[in-house]
Formats: structure tokens, sequence, C-alpha cells
């Protein structure tokens, strides 16, 4: 099931260019704020993130529309990204939020009962975070595709994952496959137009390569490993954004059956399987 949607996800980039336009915005947003903490450090950088993050939603929900609708201009993109844009950013708040709240719970419960040990509380985090994104990974399709409100877009995530756990397993191991093969073959093209700034840190015993931090990296790659660097962040982003981003929406059209409900009847159900069926 999954590499079926991987192959329809490929055949809409190829047949639909405009697709390709959040990954050159997420490329390009992503090198200027390397550049930017590189040039003007983290007050600058800082703030540029969080303008970047709130831009790029834009893009990658004008992008779901596109994909709706089978088709459209860059202009329907960003209508689209602009109608939805709450529709998708307030339910990203609220899984944020808990993830956030479940840390700082867990902290001060451990604190109460005298342990410190921050591992455990990572450990802990980790253990519920990673569900919780599993589970609540399909809210921005359904609020899309289906015109879902806040919490219905999360619980439809919900139904979804729960009824087809084994096809969003499969979905999510080609998923970070794809993800863990674009940056392992772009970290071998960063290190090989870098090699002769990088390699002094191969002859680095254990100890210096354990106090070696970021600052140092980048005083060691220069100028030009800088520039290099942001190329190479913006081929990842450009690459894996539509692409990812497509492969989900084609996968979440598949698990509801093909049917985009934009507008539901008043009475109905959904079956086991998550799709809609009307009285």
């Amino acid at each position: 099931m999954a590499i079926a949607e991987l192959k329809e996800a490929f055949v809409l980039l190829r047949q639909m260019p405009v697709l390709w336009i959040p990954g050159i915005a997420g490329g390009s947003l992503a090198a200027a704020l390397w550049i930017t903490l590189n040039l003007y450090g983290t007050f600058f950088a800082g703030r540029l993130l969080v303008i970047s993050v709130l831009a790029l939603l834009v893009f990658t929900t004008g992008m779901l529309t596109i994909i709706r609708d089978n088709g459209g201009s860059l202009a329907s993109l960003l209508a689209g990204g602009i109608r939805y844009y709450f529709r998708v950013l307030i339910p990203q708040l609220v899984i944020v939020s808990g993830i956030i709240l479940f840390l700082m719970l867990g902290t001060i419960t451990f604190g109460l009962f005298g342990i410190t040990d921050m591992s455990i509380v990572i450990a802990l985090v980790i253990g519920f975070m990673i569900p919780t994104l599993i589970f609540t990974f399909f809210y921005d399709t359904a609020a899309i595709f289906e015109d879902l409100r806040v919490f219905d877009s999360i619980r439809r995530s919900l139904t979804l994952v729960f009824a087809n756990m084994n096809q969003v397993i499969a979905f999510i191991f080609v998923y970070l496959v794809i993800t863990s093969a674009t940056v392992l073959a772009l970290s071998f093209i960063w290190e090989a137009f870098l090699y002769d700034k990088l390699e002094p840190i191969a002859r680095y015993n254990e100890t210096q390569i354990q106090a070696l931090n970021p600052e140092q990296l980048i005083a060691i790659i220069g100028p030009e490993g800088m520039w290099i660097t942001a190329v190479i962040l913006f081929t990842g982003i450009f690459l894996l954004l539509p692409i990812l981003t497509t492969y989900k929406a084609c996968f979440f059209k598949k698990m509801v059956g093909g049917i985009i409900i934009t507008q539901q009847p008043t009475t109905g159900e959904f079956d086991s399987k998550g799709r809609w069926y009307k009285y």
C-alpha cells in the first residue's frame, strides 16, 4: 500500500510543477536562517526562525489544497494556504502545547519524588511524544481534505490511524527511509565538498571529538563552508518537503478510500476503516 502511494506522489509532482514551490520557499528560508545564524548570531536567527515557520505553513497548507483539487496555480496555492491557515496552525499549537505540558508535568512530578535524573524524564517524554505525533500526523490533511475544524481534524487523524495501523506503520517506514536516504546522500556530498577542511578532524582523538562544539566546527569550515552548507540545506528541503507532503496526501486519500468529503452529510457515520457512509 505505501509504495503505491509513493509512486502516485511522484506522478503528481511531475504533472503539477506548482507543488515544488513550497520546496523552493522552504529551502530558501532554511538557507537564509543558516546564513543569518552565522553572520548575525542567535538573536536575529531565532526571530527569523519563527517568521519562517509561520510563513512556510502558508505554502505547505496551500500545497495540500492543490493536491485535493487535483490542480491549480500559484495563486490557488496561496489562496488555499491563507484560507486553511488557522485550521492547520491551531491544531499544531494544541499538539505542541500538549507535549510541552506533559514535559512540565513530568519534570514537576519527578522533582516531587526526588528524582533529578533528566534522562528518565526525557525518555518518558519521547515515549509520549512519538505516539502522539504518529496518531495526530494526519490532522492537517483531514482539516483540508475534509474541511474539518480544530479538534475534529485531530480526532479524525486518531480514528484513521487506529483503523489502519498496519498501513500507517508501513507508510512511516517508507517516510523515514526517504528522509534518511536523502539526508545521508547530502551529508556525503557536503563532506566531499569540505573534505580538505574536515580532514584534520579525522586525526582527533576521542576526547577532542567530544569537546568539539558547533561553534568550533563552523570556524573550521569557514565562510566557504557556510555557503556550501546553505546550498545543501536548500537542496534537502527543496527535495524532501514536496515529496513527503505529497506522499502524505496520497496516503491519506488511500486511507479514506479515495473519497474526499469537503462537506459531510448531516446524517451518517464512519466505518471501522474511517470511510464515511450516509444514512
